[in-house]
């Protein structure tokens, strides 16, 4: 388990975040665990709901053509982690990060809350042979209950990490609640001090990763030192690696995202919409494929090459080196 400076971290994590990571120590991962808006996503572009297979046919389309480009692929056991598996797909030399939660939030009179998929948890993602475990929760530090709430069914599932030896991802989504604008200046302006404040909260628990949103909302702040200034001040807040998410934006602008955030501190990228959204609006396979294996792919290059400039590895931000991981003095494995 992690704790301060320089932490110490089980040698079945470190094994799980070598396999998500490039060689160098990079997070340039793609995110392909979307449900029930993937769902919504197909609906629009066909007309009608999609059936299983047609959004198992879609994660296996993503993982074949993205996979490659990836140091780690998140999918859900519902649609696409298995189902990669089964179909050669998904690469052994990918590392796989996996779904825990249902999809959607449990309705609290006062917001969102997270719950777990049923007959799922963290001892079958790691007997599947995943890299490591990943949970989604609307967070919102500033309704002090439901947060109180929230981290502790964060901290359950990092129990069950510990108890199995696999990293922990941690994806926290802001939310807007009942009177709140959809689309506020107001908004706007909180948003950078509760993504900061969220990830000081979730990474005091013992989690590995901090999937992070970007601490901006740039339709309405664009000057770069102060984008800059609150990814620093999200670094700051972070005890452990952190990953920028995408949550929908399109290319561009994921594209400056991952650059400042990667500036400021950031391990990579964890990216999913803003790289291959359009691959849902196609008519055809085909064109789906010639999508995915040509634009989506560039896209994911050219996020991977500004990560390769500016990220920091995800074990010298808690203190590591590439060199020295853990100790591992004789009889280490009576202790493990």
């Amino acid at each position: 388990m992690m704790s301060g400076k320089n932490k110490q971290i089980s040698i079945g994590k470190i094994r799980g975040l070598q396999q998500i990571a490039t060689p160098s120590g990079l997070l340039v991962m793609c995110a392909m665990d979307h449900r029930s808006g993937l769902v919504s996503m197909m609906e629009d572009s066909q007309h009608e709901a999609p059936d299983y297979n047609e959004i198992v046919q879609m994660k296996l389309d993503l993982c074949s053509t993205l996979g490659p480009y990836s140091s780690g692929i998140l999918l859900d056991p519902e649609y696409g982690a298995a189902q990669c598996i089964a179909s050669g797909v998904m690469r052994g030399q990918t590392g796989l990060l996996v779904s825990i939660e249902a999809t959607g939030y449990q309705k609290d009179p006062t917001g969102r809350l997270t719950a777990l998929l049923k007959d799922w948890g963290v001892e079958k993602i790691k007997r599947m042979g995943a890299s490591a475990v990943k949970i989604l929760v609307y967070y919102r530090p500033d309704i002090t209950k439901l947060a109180q709430k929230q981290l502790k069914i964060i901290d359950r599932v990092a129990a069950d990490c510990i108890k199995y030896d696999i990293p922990l991802l941690v994806e926290p989504k802001t939310y807007r609640v009942e009177g709140e604008a959809m689309d506020s200046a107001e908004f706007a302006r909180n948003l950078p001090q509760m993504v900061i404040e969220t990830a000081r909260q979730i990474t005091a628990l013992p989690i590995d990763v901090l999937k992070a949103e970007f601490p901006a909302d740039m339709k309405y702040e664009q000057d770069t030192g102060k984008l800059s200034g609150y990814c620093r001040q999200l670094n700051g807040a972070s005890s452990v690696p952190w990953v920028i998410l995408s949550a929908g934006v399109d290319y561009d602008t994921f594209k400056q995202q991952v650059t400042v955030a990667c500036q400021a501190g950031a391990s990579g990228f964890l990216g999913g919409r803003a790289i291959w959204q359009e691959a849902t609006e196609m008519e055809s396979r085909d064109s789906r494929i010639s999508f995915l294996s040509g634009i989506a792919a560039k896209r994911m290059q050219e996020l991977i090459e500004i990560a390769g400039r500016y990220a920091r590895p995800w074990y010298s931000k808690i203190g590591l080196s590439a060199e020295k991981l853990a100790d591992t003095d004789a009889g280490w494995y009576r202790r493990y």
